[in-house]
C-alpha cells in the first residue's frame, strides 16, 4: 500500500519542484546560440522562480540554493529550504536527454523533514508527501548508477570487487532515484558533493524506506556552515550492510573524515 504523510510542506515541495520543472521545459525549448546559454539561463531563471515563490510563500523560512550567496542567517534558521534549481545542467542542455531534475528540500530543526525531485523531462515528481514503494530487486548482478561524464574511479573499483554492472546516467537526483524506481540498487558517490545536490533526493528515499548515508554508514548531516558532503549512498535498505563494508576497504580513512580534497 502507497505510504501517504500528509502536511502542507510535502506539499509545498513537491508543487514547487513540479512547477520550477515546467519553467525550465519551457526554457529549453527557446532558441539559444549554444549549449551554455541554455544551461545559464535555466540556472538562473529557476533559481530565481523558486526564491520568489519562497520568499512568498515561506517569508520566515531561510533558503541555501546552488544559484545564490550563501546567507549566514540560514545557520540560526528553524527552517530551510535546500534547492538545486537544475541539478544536470549539461543533461538540460542537451535537448535528447531526460536525466535532469530539481531539488526542493526542507531542513528543520535538526534534519531533513520534507523534500521532492521533479524529473521534469518525464513528467514526473516524487516527494516524500508520498513517496514511491520500493520495487522488488531485480536478479542478475547489483547494478549501480554512476556519472555519465565523471564516473569515479571509487565506483569501479566497487564494481570489480562486488561482479556489479556500472549503470551510466546523469544528475545526483536522477541517480539517487534510479534507486527508487527500481532501475539500479545502488547510487554511490565518493568525488564530493553540496547538500543541494543530494537534500532532496536523500529526504525521498528516506521517505520510501531506502538506505542513505555517507560512505562509512554515518548520518549525512544538512544546514551546517560548510555545505560540502564528501560521499553518499543511497541504495535498496537490504544491500547497505555490504555496501558499507565492501567500501570500508576501499575508501581511504582521510576521506571518512568529511574536510575538502
Amino acid at each position: 500500500m502507497e505510504s501517504i504523510r500528509t502536511g502542507p510542506d510535502h506539499e509545498r515541495a513537491a508543487e514547487l519542484a513540479t512547477a520550477a520543472g515546467e519553467l525550465l521545459l519551457r526554457v529549453r525549448g527557446r532558441e539559444f546560440g549554444d549549449p551554455g546559454a541554455r544551461k545559464a539561463a535555466g540556472d538562473a531563471e529557476s533559481h530565481e522562480f523558486l526564491l520568489d515563490r519562497l520568499r512568498t510563500l515561506q517569508p520566515g523560512d531561510a533558503v541555501l540554493s546552488e544559484e545564490g550567496a550563501d546567507d549566514a542567517a540560514r545557520l540560526t534558521a528553524e527552517r530551510v529550504w535546500i534547492v538545486d534549481p537544475l541539478d544536470g545542467t549539461r543533461e538540460f542542455s542537451e535537448l535528447d536527454r531526460a536525466d535532469w531534475a530539481v531539488h526542493v528540500a526542507l531542513w528543520e530543526r535538526g534534519d531533513l523533514a520534507a523534500g521532492a525531485v521533479a524529473l521534469p523531462a518525464e513528467g514526473l515528481t516524487l516527494g516524500t508527501g508520498r513517496p514511491p514503494a520500493l520495487p522488488p530487486r531485480a536478479g542478475g548482478p547489483l547494478r549501480l548508477a554512476v556519472s555519465r561524464t565523471r564516473p569515479p574511479a571509487l565506483v569501479a573499483d566497487l564494481a570489480a570487487a562486488l561482479g556489479a554492472e556500472l549503470v551510466p546516467m546523469g544528475s545526483a537526483g536522477v541517480k539517487a532515484t534510479a534507486v527508487l524506481r527500481g532501475q539500479v540498487d545502488a547510487y554511490v558517490h565518493g568525488g564530493g558533493q553540496y547538500e543541494w545536490d543530494s537534500a532532496a533526493p536523500v529526504a525521498v528515499a528516506r521517505a520510501a524506506g531506502a538506505h542513505a548515508s555517507r560512505l562509512d554508514g554515518s548520518p549525512l548531516a544538512y544546514n551546517r556552515p560548510d555545505p560540502w558532503l564528501p560521499d553518499l549512498l543511497v541504495c535498496r535498505p537490504e544491500l547497505a550492510a555490504d555496501l558499507i563494508d565492501a567500501l570500508a576497504g576501499l575508501v581511504p580513512a582521510d576521506r571518512n573524515g568529511g574536510g575538502r580534497p
